[in-house]
This record gives structure tokens, sequence and C-alpha cells, in this order.
């Protein structure tokens, strides 16, 4: 089974994430936002499986920056190309165990994950 965790590396929910994992001895990839890359597709993917407005990071810097007219325009078609373009606005981490999408990092829901 593959198992992905997305995000960017000095994220503090990221590092407990990696934390937890590395702990536990799980084998999983990271993949960097910044490093790796994120493409339209991917970021679909994401919205499909989580829902767009809970992958969009309301509470990040990057979102409050935007202007009142694209928080108000956002849906699930304007979201993604923003996303794409700013992927510090995806809420973190993403973790992808075979075919199933995780949302944001608790050891309780790690735990249950993996049990």
């Amino acid at each position: 089974m593959t198992i992905t965790l997305y995000g960017i590396p000095n994220c503090d929910t990221i590092k407990k994430a990696r934390r937890w994992l590395d702990a536990e001895n799980i084998d999983y990839r990271f993949h960097d936002f910044r490093k790796d890359g994120i493409h339209a597709e991917l970021i679909e993917e994401f919205c499909h499986n989580l829902g767009w407005d809970k992958v969009v990071n309301k509470r990040g810097t990057t979102y409050r920056q935007l202007t009142q007219a694209q928080k108000d325009s956002l849906n699930s078609t304007t979201a993604i190309p923003l996303l794409v373009e700013s992927p510090a606005m995806i809420k973190r981490p993403v973790l992808v165990v075979g075919n199933t999408f995780h949302l944001g990092f608790s050891p309780e829901q790690y735990s249950e994950i993996f049990a």
C-alpha cells in the first residue's frame, strides 16, 4: 500500500505528522509542494475526495491576503487554479493511504487511520 504525505516541510503540522509517522515506523513518501511541484490534476483529486471548501486553508496568511472579491468568488472551479498558483493555501497535511484521502493531523486521527 502506498502512503504519501503532501505539504511543505516548514509547516508545523507537517512536522508533527512526519514525527508521528516516523515514530510509528510507517513507510511513507513526502511530497513537498514547493520542491516536487503541484499540478491541477492532483489538486482536482484532493478536491474531489475531500471537498474543495475543506482543501482551501482559510486560516492561513495566503488566504487572508486575497481580495474580498477573490474570497467571494471562490468555488470548485476557481479554487483549483488559485491553489496551483499558491500551494501554501492548501490545508495541510493531505495524507493519501492507498486510495483514501485524509486532511489535517492529530495523533488520534492517525492512530485510527493506521489501526
